[in-house]
């Protein structure tokens, strides 16, 4: 049984298989959201039969599990860059075939399985970026931790703020915060803001994006008092 209030304890070691991702959204969800996943939650067979025979193959487990396990539950996957509903699921054609799956707010990047890729159970991830497609992650099970990480942190309105983190702050979040084991990632904006790294204490979640001069960090309490302690120990120019 996970328990606490800590993304970087319970996360401690990784995500080796699908059933650890699986588990670690139960517990995000029950202990960060406040909101228990319940049966309508998922997808539906129908709904996901019914994009399988439109895209004519099966969906990766991962990619399907995930959906049954939570792909109604907005809070957690459509937020800033939101999870494809299985009806909008679709191939881009770049690279011998892309299934997309997520989406930039502006249309700006989406995420994908390389169709190359897709009979695998848990295949590679990749991102598009102003540089075309990048790999993003080597299992789409540690793609569903970001994107839960991610969504739930833009959409937690006055438990969210971000900053421009100073080099002099760095130490700060180093000593106070500890890095959640999830791998480097890209952020499709650009070269600067890469890579992504994740940090949490107990009650608080840190994103910093990119490593080299003066960094954006975007950050999330669990309650109002744990943004606060974020805010104190990371004195920046927060923007909210």
């Amino acid at each position: 049984m996970l328990d606490g209030s800590d993304v970087s304890v319970v996360l401690r070691g990784g995500v080796q298989t699908r059933s650890r991702t699986w588990d670690f959204v139960r517990w995000f969800t029950d202990a960060w959201m406040g909101c228990p996943l319940r049966v309508e939650d998922g997808c539906t067979e129908a709904e996901l039969a019914a994009a399988e025979a439109d895209l004519g193959f099966q969906l990766p487990a991962a990619l399907r599990e995930g959906f049954e396990l939570f792909g109604r539950r907005d809070d957690l996957t459509r937020q800033q860059d939101p999870l494809v509903r299985p009806s909008g699921l679709y191939v881009d054609e770049a690279l011998s075939g892309v299934l997309v799956f997520r989406r930039e707010n502006q249309d700006c990047a989406c995420w994908g399985i390389p169709l190359d890729e897709i009979e695998q159970d848990d295949p590679p991830v990749v991102v598009e970026s102003q540089e075309g497609w990048l790999p993003f992650f080597d299992r789409m099970s540690l793609a569903w931790v970001e994107l839960v990480l991610s969504e739930s942190l833009f959409g937690a309105d006055s438990l969210y703020d971000a900053c421009e983190l100073p080099d002099t702050l760095v130490s700060n979040l180093q000593a106070r915060y500890a890095r959640v084991d999830l791998p480097d990632h890209p952020m499709w904006a650009s070269k600067d803001d890469s890579p992504v790294r994740w940090y949490a204490a107990p009650g608080r979640l840190v994103r910093r994006d990119g490593i080299e001069d003066q960094s954006w960090i975007h950050a999330r309490g669990r309650t109002p008092a744990d943004l606060e302690t974020i805010r104190a120990e990371l004195p920046g120019p927060w923007v909210c």
